[in-house]
């Protein structure tokens, strides 16, 4: 009875540690939730979970209680982000459009546990970001089908906020109508004019008159409205459920590979940890080179001497200097190294203007 009171006691004594100890790491949660809501980074960050784990085997001594520690520690980590997501879930996710738009369904994948506010434009949405009405804000960088999206890449150049999270997210598009209404009465469709475009062999061979509208669920809500079962509008299902709609026919897009990539901007940048290169890192710079033979290709060859693989280049009209350009990049690696760090110093140099616009 003796050994079991002393051992008693002995665990009385560490959990009484042990709970100071948690009261301590669960501030320095807070502390992380706040960076990640500023920032707009997802709570879970698999990477950083698997190096906790292979820390806590290499902490432990003893190899009969090895797979136990990983295990609480599991369940630590698992307290942790739902105490992040406690404490983030006023967070709220600007997007241009209205409910069951595209970027909405986006903008509800990447924050489920925030609220999403719609504003009438790309730069409304970027706007109240800067403001701080928002949080953070989901805007599209590029389609498969259609390219760029002009208007996201300008204010990136100019405004202020930070590209730190990317969603690649399938566009599969859908035609609905008001319920009762069939395939064969069709004769006019509502949706976004890249939507359309998208559908163009679809539409075509049907012989079918198109509208444009700002968005697809713009569209839906049209249809719904109108009630006329000769009307049809293109979006995605989720939309089609959302305003009341009959869907008549799925994945109508001309390729079935067409995705959107949208990104999450705020006004805070990410700064992850400087370790090695991960297989997913990539970063967003947008410059101007200075105006002599060979300035751009100056530029191309740094980047690649450090051994960074570019994977997007594109050039945009500057608006305040006619016939003048900016760049757009994109490249594979971690850029939050020393690596990175002589990048950008040897890139400062040669460049007119430099803009680290993002790391994901």
């Amino acid at each position: 009875m003796n050994d079991l009171n002393s051992a008693r006691e002995e665990i009385s004594r560490i959990d009484e540690s042990m709970a100071r100890l948690f009261e301590e790491r669960m501030h320095a949660v807070e502390t992380i939730a706040a960076y990640k809501r500023e920032a707009g980074l997802p709570i879970r960050d698999p990477g950083r979970e698997e190096a906790l784990f292979a820390r806590g085997r290499a902490l432990i001594r003893d190899p009969a209680v090895e797979s136990r520690y990983v295990e609480f520690l599991r369940q630590v980590i698992d307290i942790s982000c739902r105490y992040q997501e406690e404490l983030i879930h006023g967070r709220t996710a600007a997007y241009a459009g209205i409910e069951g738009a595209y970027a909405h369904i986006a903008a509800r994948q990447l924050f489920p546990e925030g609220s999403c506010a719609g504003y009438p434009s790309f730069e409304a949405a970027y706007r109240a970001v800067e403001s701080g009405e928002c949080d953070c804000a989901v805007l599209p960088l590029e389609n498969s089908f259609a390219g760029e999206v002009g208007t996201v890449m300008d204010l990136l150049f100019t405004g202020s906020l930070f590209v730190n999270q990317i969603l690649d997210l399938p566009v599969r598009h859908a035609l609905m109508a008001c319920p009762g209404a069939d395939l064969s009465g069709i004769r006019t469709v509502y949706s976004h004019g890249q939507a359309l475009q998208q559908c163009a062999s679809f539409i075509r061979g049907r012989g079918w008159d198109t509208v444009e509208c700002a968005n697809t669920a713009v569209a839906a809500r049209q249809v719904m409205k109108l009630g006329d079962p000769s009307a049809a509008a293109i979006a995605s299902e989720e939309t089609a459920a959302l305003y009341g709609l009959t869907v008549l026919e799925s994945g109508i897009n001309d390729s079935l590979l067409n995705s959107t990539r949208f990104a999450v901007l705020s006004r805070s940048q990410n700064r992850p940890v400087r370790s090695g290169v991960k297989d997913t890192a990539g970063f967003i710079l947008v410059f101007t080179v200075q105006n002599r033979a060979g300035a751009l290709a100056q530029t191309l060859n740094i980047i690649g001497a450090h051994g960074y693989n570019m994977k997007n280049l594109r050039s945009r009209p500057m608006k305040d200097l006619q016939w003048n350009y900016y760049f757009y990049l994109e490249a594979e690696g971690n850029i939050a190294c020393e690596n990175g760090d002589m990048l950008l110093r040897e890139l400062g140099a040669v460049c007119a203007r430099l803009k680290l616009v993002g790391i994901y």
